[in-house]
């Protein structure tokens, strides 16, 4: 299984909200990122679901710099 599949599958969390948006950052920024946002994104899937959600609904944000940073770049990308 290719890297991108095994990210692909670690994006399908429990709400179809969480799947949609990390899904569609993978397929849109992931692979030109440089590799210090990229690794911000293996953070972020590290997350648990419920901190996920709030991160990506903008009801709180990271603590960490480089989890809000790409928070907001997910965040930004046009549905």
């Amino acid at each position: 299984m290719s890297e991108l599949n095994k990210l692909r599958w670690r994006c399908r969390r429990g709400a179809l909200e969480l799947d949609l948006l990390l899904v569609r950052y993978l397929e849109n920024g992931f692979i030109a990122a440089a590799p210090a946002e990229r690794q911000a994104f293996l953070l972020l899937l590290d997350c648990e679901d419920t901190d996920l959600m709030r991160y990506l609904m903008g009801e709180s944000a990271p603590r960490n710099a480089a989890l809000a940073d790409i928070v907001a770049k997910i965040r930004s990308l046009p549905a």
